[in-house]
């Protein structure tokens, strides 16, 4: 339940979302699906090659998103630590950014950089859990955002939701996999 406060404009909520039921969503390019919440608005992103989608069409600032861009070398899992390091350079030029959870990963040679951070945007301090996912030739930017961070934590459970329905087509699996491709192994 959501009620507008009346001097600030802030929401208080009551309670948890609910899940009204789950619809999927697959790039018309074969690059990745995720699943989230039926009823979410979802569009195209302005600038960029992906996907958003919103919980209400009043907060154009809480939303779950997948962007898309190819590289124009392929990445592999050495390059963690250069990968790692322009992602915090990026987010440090964000105003007021305070991380507060990080974590890196390989799988194969998928690399993925995750952030989960506050910044100030619009004069409004938001809060955003975000993935860099470097396969192949593409970097995969996958954001869960809340327009403040209470925001964030009311619909987190969703936006975790999504982050766990994201998947990566199997053939980028395959084509990441040294051993399947001939790279280098672990007992070289």
């Amino acid at each position: 339940m959501t009620t507008g406060a009346a001097d600030s404009g802030a929401k208080i909520r009551t309670g948890r979302p609910r899940f009204t039921g789950i619809t999927t969503y697959t790039d018309p390019k074969g690059r990745f699906e995720f699943r989230h919440p039926f009823g979410w608005i979802r569009d195209e992103l302005d600038e960029l090659d992906g996907v958003i989608a919103r919980p209400e069409a009043d907060d154009q600032s809480t939303y779950f998103a997948v962007s898309v861009t190819p590289l124009e070398v392929e990445v592999v899992a050495d390059d963690l630590p250069t990968l790692r390091s322009g992602f915090d350079d990026g987010l440090g030029q964000l105003a007021d950014a305070e991380v507060l959870a990080a974590r890196d990963d390989t799988y194969n040679n998928i690399v993925k950089v995750e952030r989960t951070f506050t910044f100030t945007e619009d004069g409004q301090t938001r809060k955003r859990r975000a993935w860099a996912m470097y396969a192949e030739r593409w970097q995969y930017l996958v954001v869960f955002q809340g327009s403040t961070a209470e925001e964030f934590d009311y619909w987190l459970p969703m936006g975790n939701y999504c982050f766990t329905a994201f998947n990566l087509p199997q053939a980028l699996w395959f084509a990441t996999d040294p051993e399947l491709r001939g790279g280098p192994t672990e007992e070289d």
